[in-house]
């Protein structure tokens, strides 16, 4: 299994990649949106992590453009996010988002996010 990492924060990068390879994913990273495109262009992945607010194109601007390709439809993508405002967090379900994380997370909490979108462990 294959993910992408969508932070301009190389460190917040670093803790996701960490919590994702020792779940079993080959992960792949990218610092915005318009970068994470191209790696998914090269690159099918099984899921994707998005942070919210990005320099370049947004987490959920990357959200949008995916989602209005069917070859992504597979692919599940959970915001990964500061962003607290609970109409800001129901339109990126609405656009397709499977699930969401609250900047700070424990590595727990991602590993029950990941369950609830139907990755096992």
């Amino acid at each position: 299994m294959q993910a992408l990492v969508v932070d301009d924060s190389s460190t917040m990068r670093k803790v996701l990649k960490s919590i994702l390879v020792s779940a079993g994913f080959e992960v792949i990273e990218a610092k915005c949106g318009a970068e994470a495109l191209e790696r998914l262009q090269r690159s099918h992945s099984d899921l994707a992590l998005l942070d919210w607010n990005m320099p370049e194109m947004s987490g959920m601007e990357l959200l949008e453009k995916v989602r209005s390709d069917s070859s992504y439809n597979a692919m599940k993508i959970m915001m990964v996010t500061t962003e607290s405002e609970a109409e800001q967090l129901d339109k990126a379900i609405r656009v397709g988002a499977d699930e969401y994380v609250m900047k700070p997370f424990t590595r727990d909490v991602i590993l029950d996010k990941l369950q609830l979108i139907g990755f096992s462990q």
